[in-house]
């Protein structure tokens, strides 16, 4: 009896100590998706900035302020990008790194030195579980007052109207008077090739000059603009046209106010996730209350799906052997798309009140999910070798015979 029990505290005692430390094998592969999921993300954000920079651009190329809010603007657009790239980066980095993995048979050697599918899930799902969490942030508190900022923004640079500078090319109208220059310098005070079109108590009138200054000292609302060498046409009583030419000419024009923004709020998505449940859960909602829900829910369900990104992963990851991958990412590409649209078809079935919001966001949710945890709980016995890796081998051989097909052809072209 005393023997058994010195075995047992012996036992006992030389049981290790439990640990929280990343294992070599976490470390190594948290270690190959950290490259390729930052290279993603940046390529996908810079190509988003990038194509919405230049529309931005476009849409003040007209305007009084000019180019000078668009690095604010972009600025502003960071988190709503951010959140769109994050799962695509995310998957896309999954796929490199398991690829990798199987190329080197370094899967096999995991397998069978007895380390399961499930095991080397494990740091990818913690990974999206950080993820996860990483993204309610965003969706959930950067986004809404981003997108407020944004709006702002964009509100005073569009509709502020005439704040005293002219650039060239550009059109103002401020009141019954319209203006335009051909060419200015890069503060928009020193005008060029200057057009004035304004209607006065006496009747409409033209102000063409060579140069122009634009001046606001001293004058509150008001600007005053130096002309020269110009000439001022005007319709008289008779129904005639007096021209008057000039070396110097004054006049005076109005500054537009800017109209105040609305205050945060006004729109689901610039609220954020304590203030969608509390706007829900209020008895008289100004927004209707299916719509906050469905708000709320979409954000929960694009954030919560990461984790579930390593499971799909895996199993297509394997089996796009060599020339399967593009079909893989195909799939995969698809797959997405499919849950996207299904949430934002939901939730718009949601907001009309055809749908309670729970059904409509939740079932293209949790089938998502179902569908990946079914994926790699079929593929736990043998990677690769399972409905959705034939069904990957099917799509890999229609892109050969299509490759096949369209390669001769470009090489007998020339």
């Amino acid at each position: 009896m005393a023997a058994g029990l010195t075995l047992a505290s012996k036992s006992l005692a030389a049981k290790p100590p439990i640990s929280f430390r990343p294992a070599l094998i976490d470390r190594y592969v948290l270690r190959m998706m950290a490259r390729p999921m930052f290279a993603c993300l940046a390529v996908a954000l810079v190509a988003l900035l990038l194509e919405r920079t230049l529309r931005l651009l476009d849409m003040l190329s007209q305007s009084a302020e000019r180019f000078g809010p668009v690095v604010e603007l972009v600025a502003n657009l960071l988190p709503h990008y951010l959140g769109l790239a994050l799962p695509v980066a995310f998957f896309v980095a999954l796929f490199i790194v398991i690829t990798r993995l199987d190329d080197g048979s370094e899967v096999e050697a995991l397998l069978a030195s007895g380390v399961s599918l499930t095991r080397l899930a494990a740091p990818l799902t913690i990974l999206g579980l950080v993820l996860m969490v990483i993204s309610l942030a965003v969706f959930g508190y950067l986004q809404p007052y981003s997108r407020y900022a944004y709006r702002a923004v964009l509100h005073a640079a569009v509709d502020a109207g005439w704040n005293g500078r002219l650039y060239g090319g550009a059109f103002v109208s401020n009141g019954d008077t319209v203006m335009t220059t051909d060419g200015s310098s890069l503060d928009g005070r020193e005008l060029s090739h200057v057009f004035i079109l304004r209607t006065t108590p006496k009747g409409e009138e033209v102000v063409t000059a060579r140069t122009a200054r634009v001046s606001d000292e001293n004058l509150g609302r008001q600007v005053t603009l130096l002309l020269r060498d110009g000439l001022r046409v005007a319709k008289n009583k008779s129904g005639g046209f007096d021209t008057l030419g000039f070396d110097t000419f004054v006049m005076q024009a109005d500054t537009a106010a800017i109209e105040a923004m609305r205050s945060r709020g006004g729109d689901e998505r610039e609220l954020t996730l304590d203030e969608l449940a509390a706007a829900a859960d209020s008895p008289n909602p100004v927004i209707k209350r299916g719509t906050l829900r469905a708000e709320l829910y979409a954000r929960l369900a694009r954030s919560a799906v990461l984790p579930f990104l390593p499971l799909v992963a895996l199993p297509l990851g394997l089996a796009a052997k060599r020339r399967r991958r593009a079909a893989g990412l195909l799939l995969a590409g698809a797959m997405l798309l499919a849950f996207q649209h299904g949430l934002q078809f939901g939730q718009g079935l949601a907001e009309a009140g055809k749908a309670s919001p729970e059904l409509g966001v939740g079932l293209p949710f949790f089938l998502f999910a179902a569908f990946c945890v079914w994926m790699f709980a079929g593929s736990r016995k043998r990677p690769g070798e399972t409905p959705i890796g034939q069904f990957v081998g099917r799509i890999g051989d229609v892109i050969d015979r299509v490759q096949a097909a369209i390669l001769p052809r470009r090489r007998a072209a020339p």
